[in-house]
């Protein structure tokens, strides 16, 4: 049954999505605003790392962990990284990046047989349900992607010449709709808010990633009423790591609330039954390490 219900500024968590090409300094900045968002606490902040051990590079700026995620980089296998690091008790997990997760994806599609459109439909619901699992974090979720740039032709002079549009995600299209704030970084190592809903950085000049900006976003989150019993039972769905355990926590619910978030039980309902048909081996719990000290070479924050 629709409601009306009065406008509510509640307290949530921050889902901020970093695109840039190879060089502006994503990880970099990921993990400094990382670093703000969780108090300045780096013990609370993971990392997901899908570049070849990239994260460890940073290792000097504290101790935060590391899940080196390897392929095949299924959207299960990163729902399923995101159980390790949730119940290790993150409250900052940083994907870094979550192309992979498209790419794997577009390479499944290409492989199928038959038609081209229907194949589709044995796509789409996979990373809808893995999109959906970033939401159901009780964490704060910071997810990279890479970029390349965009050019059009353009006439000057009467002739036809290539002028630069922007960046265009390696993602899928629209992905950004799910973020709360989106920023295009650019080899100057300088975040544009392309998306804002906080309304803190739309129609700014360009900011550096630093931790003052997660600091900032900190405080903006813990705004407003106490979060409703509701929001507590979508993080309990999204922790749940079996059929069972989903089963159990719906069936433990009134009957008002199974109504009202059938769909988010249905969501990760079929995350969880894909993962077990498509996911070849768990992720060990010991493959969640410290990085170890490593010297630094350079202007780090040129590393991405």
């Amino acid at each position: 049954m629709m409601k009306l219900h009065l406008a509510d500024r509640r307290q949530c968590t921050m889902r901020l999505l970093l695109q840039g090409p190879s060089g502006a300094g994503k990880t970099m900045g990921a993990l400094l605003i990382a670093h703000g968002l969780a108090g300045g606490d780096w013990t609370k902040v993971a990392v997901i790392d899908t570049e070849n051990g990239s994260a460890d590079l940073y290792a000097d700026l504290g101790e935060y962990r590391v899940l080196r995620l390897t392929a095949p980089f299924t959207p299960e296998r990163y729902a399923e990284a995101l159980g390790v690091c949730e119940q290790a008790g993150m409250q900052v997990i940083i994907l870094d990046s979550i192309t992979p997760e498209w790419e794997h994806l577009l390479d499944y599609h290409a492989s199928l047989p038959g038609n081209s459109f229907s194949a589709w439909a044995k796509v789409t619901p996979r990373h809808t349900a893995f999109i959906q699992r970033l939401l159901l974090s009780p964490a704060h979720i910071i997810a990279t992607v890479r970029a390349k740039t965009e050019y059009l032709l353009a006439e000057k002079n009467g002739k036809q010449v290539p002028e630069k549009v922007g960046l265009k995600s390696i993602q899928r299209e629209g992905l950004d709709y799910e973020f709360t704030l989106v920023f295009e970084v650019d080899l100057r190592h300088q975040a544009t808010a392309t998306k804002d809903r906080t309304r803190l950085y739309s129609d700014q000049v360009p900011v550096r990633l630093c931790a003052e900006v997660g600091e900032t976003l900190r405080q903006w989150c813990q705004t407003g009423t106490q979060p409703k019993p509701e929001e507590g039972v979508l993080r309990a769905i999204g922790q749940c790591r079996t059929l069972a355990e989903l089963t159990q926590l719906y069936h433990s619910l009134p009957v008002e609330q199974q109504t009202e978030l059938k769909a988010q039980f249905q969501a990760h309902k079929y995350h969880l039954q894909v993962a077990a048909n498509t996911s070849n081996s768990p992720i060990p719990l010991s493959s969640f390490l410290h990085p170890q000290p490593q010297p630094t070479y350079g202007n780090l924050a040129t590393r991405a």
